[in-house]
């Protein structure tokens, strides 16, 4: 069995975001990292090759597209466990939209792990930065495949997927059939963190580099003249200010206490 993991290199949250001069979130220069959601699919990739009868038949390539530092978020998966990692960098993807990085995904899935297609896809169930929970169902639909999303559950037989889907009114469990594409959610199971031996051991572990070229896709097919959405103003986010004290001498502080959270309408 051959899995594909998509992941992304994400900004970090923790550090000082910014956008371009073209009002595109800044990859370059700041800090970044794997997103944190895509670690749950990485983890739910590497369960399903643990327990599978022989797991040194089960291959899981981390593909990601994105611009040099990107090769970081392969890395982490590698050092979590991964087999081999693919990472797609071209100057001409910078700024595509969903619907173009789902394109850049479909081709390099489609050109396969050694000329071999992937059994599975996998990926999380939204990324840290756009949160928009639309590449996978893209993904699925350019290849021609099922798809099973926002799984809390994964669980494999043979060819066999079962999921199960917890919603907010009810949970769900789904079956499919191999090949197709899985997103899982945070849900899922926590992501395992790197050992000391994972991380010395993925120095050796094969990464390849491909560009648009390398899949055939058009370089005016991607980027940020033909995306399909636009970010036409941005606003740096104000200072905190100071918070409200609400001081208890007389015996009127949980008076003054709910009379502020009513005016704030937090009760």
């Amino acid at each position: 069995m051959k899995i594909a993991v998509c992941v992304k290199y994400v900004p970090d949250a923790t550090g000082d975001r910014h956008f371009e001069d073209d009002k595109t979130v800044d990859r370059v220069g700041v800090d970044g990292l794997l997103s944190e959601l895509d670690e749950y699919a990485v983890e739910q990739a590497l369960q399903i090759k643990e327990k599978a009868e022989s797991p040194d038949d089960v291959e899981v390539t981390a593909l990601c597209v994105g611009p040099e530092k990107a090769v970081d978020a392969i890395r982490k998966a590698l050092q979590m466990g991964a087999d081999k990692g693919v990472h797609v960098v071209d100057d001409a993807v910078a700024g595509s939209d969903a619907i173009a990085t789902s394109l850049v995904l479909a081709k390099a899935v489609e050109k396969g792990s050694d000329g071999t297609p992937y059994d599975l896809v996998m990926c999380g169930m939204a990324s840290t930065d756009g949160s928009m929970s639309v590449v996978p169902a893209m993904l699925a639909e350019r290849l021609s495949l099922p798809q099973l999303t926002l799984a809390s559950k994964v669980e494999t037989q043979g060819d066999q997927v079962r999921i199960q889907r917890d919603g907010d009114v009810a949970t769900e469990v789904i079956g499919g059939r191999m090949p197709m594409v899985v997103s899982v959610t945070d849900q899922s199971g926590e992501a395992r963190y790197p050992s000391f031996k994972g991380i010395m051991a993925a120095k050796k572990k094969p990464l390849e580099t491909l560009s648009l070229s390398d899949l055939g896709v058009d370089a005016g097919d991607v980027g940020l003249s033909v995306a399909w959405t636009e970010v036409t103003q941005t606003t740096a986010r104000p200072p905190r200010e100071a918070g409200e004290i609400v001081k208890d001498e007389d015996g009127s502080g949980a008076t003054a206490l709910a009379e502020f959270l009513a005016a704030k309408k937090f009760v």
